[in-house]
This record gives C-alpha cells, sequence and structure tokens, in this order.
C-alpha cells in the first residue's frame, strides 16, 4: 500500500458560533465544541483511509479558553500517527473575535480512529509520510501516547478480570 503524506489529509473546518451553540450567559458548549472536533478529525481519518473511519477513543481534550456566541471558531487537523488500521489525529482549536480581531488558542485534542471496510471490519489504512521536523516530533509524541493508552487498557482490562488486583484512586 503506498504511503500518504500528512498534508494529503490535513483539514481546516470553520463555524460561526450562534445561540444555538452556548447558554443563557454566551459561552458556547464544552460539547458542541467536541463535536466540531470530532467531525473535523473524522474527516481526516477518512480521507487518509479513503473508507469509513470511527472513533475509538478521545485520547485528551484540553479547553485552554472559552468561546462565546458570534465566535468564529476554526478547527485545524492532520495525522499524528498510522498504525496497521487506526490514527491518531491532533486537532488545534482557535477562536476569533470579527469585531475586534482578537484570536485565541481555545482547545487542543487528541483522537484515535479505525477504518472500516464495506462489512464493518478494520481495514488496513496506508503508512504516513513523514516529512517535516514538526510532523516527526508529532509522530514521536503520538507513539508516547499510545504506549500509555496500551498500558492503561491492559490494566483495565486486569482490573475486570480481577478486582482484588486494582488500586483504588
Amino acid at each position: 500500500m503506498k504511503g500518504k503524506r500528512v498534508k494529503d489529509s490535513s483539514t481546516v473546518m470553520a463555524q460561526m458560533m450562534n445561540p444555538q451553540d452556548a447558554n443563557p450567559a454566551g459561552n458556547v458548549h464544552g460539547g458542541v465544541i467536541m463535536k466540531l472536533i470530532d467531525t473535523v478529525a473524522g474527516t481526516v481519518a477518512m480521507r487518509h483511509a479513503r473508507s469509513n473511519a470511527v472513533t475509538a477513543s478521545f485520547d485528551r481534550l484540553d479547553l485552554h479558553w472559552p468561546a462565546f456566541i458570534g465566535d468564529f471558531v476554526t478547527l485545524r487537523a492532520s495525522l499524528n500517527l498510522v498504525g496497521r488500521t487506526s490514527m491518531e489525529v491532533g486537532i488545534r482549536v482557535e477562536t476569533e473575535n470579527l469585531m475586534t480581531g482578537e484570536r485565541h488558542h481555545m482547545a487542543s485534542a487528541y483522537m484515535t480512529y479505525v477504518a472500516l471496510d464495506k462489512d464493518g471490519h478494520p481495514a488496513p489504512v496506508p503508512p504516513l509520510i513523514l516529512k517535516t521536523g514538526d510532523e516527526k516530533r508529532r509522530n514521536r509524541e503520538a507513539k508516547a501516547r499510545r504506549e500509555m493508552r496500551l498500558r492503561e487498557k491492559t490494566k483495565e482490562k486486569s482490573c475486570q478480570l480481577d478486582a482484588n488486583s486494582c488500586e483504588l484512586a
């Protein structure tokens, strides 16, 4: 299978925040931002795989700044890591007040998707071609996150099988 570059699937999506996106105080709901993140990240995964792709995990979401009604929210998403059937997508969310021009880094997130074949089974995806130093750095960081996810998953499974083997928080 021929590899693909990060830029081949990178996606930018933007949307104005409207009253239905917010609470009575005008703050945009975190769930609205999460849905936009899932949409843009899923697009990246499907572009790379050229097949259906489903959310496997929402690894991390850090909210740094609020969004308000009237803000223009821009999401930038690209692949960080590709496995046999899975893909990690990194997403950066920015807000812009169109009246003042003030911009803020609103949120960052990492999500993992699995490509599916026409029968709904995991499907192999093309390897990822890393060109820039930034892409290589992001790939190294994604590998570390993947190792942590796998360790946590193993620990969770062990706890499900034997509750006495778990540490209580």
